[in-house]
C-alpha cells in the first residue's frame, strides 16, 4: 500500500514548478495503450521508442529479450527512462499472455497479413502495439497470436520504416484520435499517486537517505 505521508514528505523537496509539471504530465498520461518491442537489436531504437512513449503520454513500455538483451541508452532516451515504466520479458508468449490478462488486445504492426490501415484503426479498444526486429519484423508467434495487424500506409518504393519512426507515427496518430474520442483514457487517482512517488524518487538527490531519515524520525516519535 502506498505511503501517502511519505509521498507528501518527498513532494516537499520538489520545487513548485516541478510539481506543476508532474501534474500537467499526469493529466495527459494513459494506460489505454501500451507498447512492446520484440528483440530489437539496435540499442538506440529501443531508447528512441521509449522517448516517443514519453512524448505521446504512454506510461508503459515492455521489452521482450529472448535473443537480444540491451540497456536503455540514456542519451537517446533523453531522460524518458525516469518517467516511463519499463517491463522486461524473456519470453514473447509470457508477455502476450500477461498483456491479455490486463485486457489489452494484441496489435502487430506489420504491412502484411491483411493488416488494418492506421487511419482505420479502432482506438476505443485497449491495445498493446508490438514492434519487431529491424530487419525481420515481428516473430511468427506475435503474428499468429495478434488480434489485429496494423499497417502504416506507404506510397514509395520502400516498404518499411525504422522501428522508432514507425512507433512515433503510430503513437501520434492513435493518441490524437483517442483524445478526440469519448473513451475515459486517463489514469486513476491511485495510479497517479504511484507515479508521483516513482517520479519524486527519480528526481530527488540522495532520496534513499531522505526516506531513511523520515522513517527513523517517525519510529522515534511513536
Amino acid at each position: 500500500m502506498l505511503d501517502l505521508d511519505l509521498l507528501e514528505h518527498l513532494q516537499s523537496f520538489l520545487t513548485e514548478r516541478r510539481k506543476e509539471t508532474f501534474e500537467r504530465v499526469l493529466s495527459e498520461r494513459t494506460r489505454h495503450f501500451t507498447v512492446v518491442t520484440e528483440d530489437v537489436y539496435q540499442l538506440h531504437n529501443t531508447s528512441a521508442v521509449m522517448r516517443s512513449c514519453d512524448v505521446f503520454g504512454i506510461q508503459d513500455l515492455s521489452i521482450v529479450e529472448e535473443v537480444n538483451t540491451k540497456r536503455i541508452d540514456k542519451e537517446i532516451a533523453m531522460g524518458a527512462q525516469k518517467w516511463v515504466n519499463l517491463n522486461r520479458y524473456s519470453s514473447i508468449v509470457t508477455c502476450i499472455d500477461d498483456l491479455k490478462t490486463q485486457g489489452y488486445q494484441i496489435v502487430a504492426t506489420s504491412p502484411y497479413n491483411q493488416s488494418v490501415a492506421l487511419h482505420d484503426f479502432d482506438v476505443t479498444k485497449k491495445s498493446a502495439f508490438f514492434f519487431g526486429k529491424e530487419r525481420d519484423g515481428l516473430s511468427p508467434t506475435v503474428l499468429q497470436k495478434a488480434d489485429v495487424c496494423l499497417k502504416i500506409p506507404m506510397y514509395g518504393f520502400t516498404e518499411s520504416l525504422n522501428i522508432s519512426v514507425s512507433a512515433a507515427i503510430v503513437l501520434q496518430h492513435v493518441i490524437t484520435k483517442l483524445k478526440q474520442s469519448d473513451v475515459k483514457w486517463g489514469l486513476t487517482p491511485e495510479q497517479k499517486n504511484e507515479l508521483r512517488m516513482i517520479w519524486a524518487k527519480n528526481t530527488i538527490r540522495s532520496v534513499e537517505d531522505i526516506i531513511g531519515r523520515y522513517y527513523l524520525k517517525n519510529k522515534n516519535e511513536v
